[in-house]
């Protein structure tokens, strides 16, 4: 049997990599909408990034009350992994992704 944080780990990899994103659509298309929304509702700039790390926040706050649920260590690991992907592309590569620009 694999210890828990490797259970953890692998959920999380399923998770972010594989059914979420086919029901939720593309990481950067769905973290850049909700930034815009996030940032009309607040009145400042939220960056895809930063919606993964305030969801990463939100997961923490869960953890204080109420019982144990794994999900939000498996949540908490894939908010952290998909904000260290947004963080590591470029503006000109994020651009791309969400096919604001061309290849070229």
């Amino acid at each position: 049997m694999a210890s828990k944080h490797i259970e953890i780990l692998k959920e999380a990899e399923k998770i972010v990599s594989n059914s979420r994103e086919k029901a939720y659509g593309n990481k950067l298309a769905n973290h850049t909408n909700i930034a815009k929304l996030w940032s009309a509702y607040l009145d400042i700039g939220i960056s895809p990034k930063e919606v993964a790390m305030m969801m990463c926040l939100l997961k923490i706050a869960r953890t204080k009350l109420g019982e144990y649920h794994p999900d939000n260590y498996v949540d908490l690991v894939g908010y952290g992994a998909i904000a260290g992907e947004l963080a590591d592309k470029t503006e000109k590569q994020l651009d791309f992704d969400l096919g604001l620009t061309d290849p070229d």
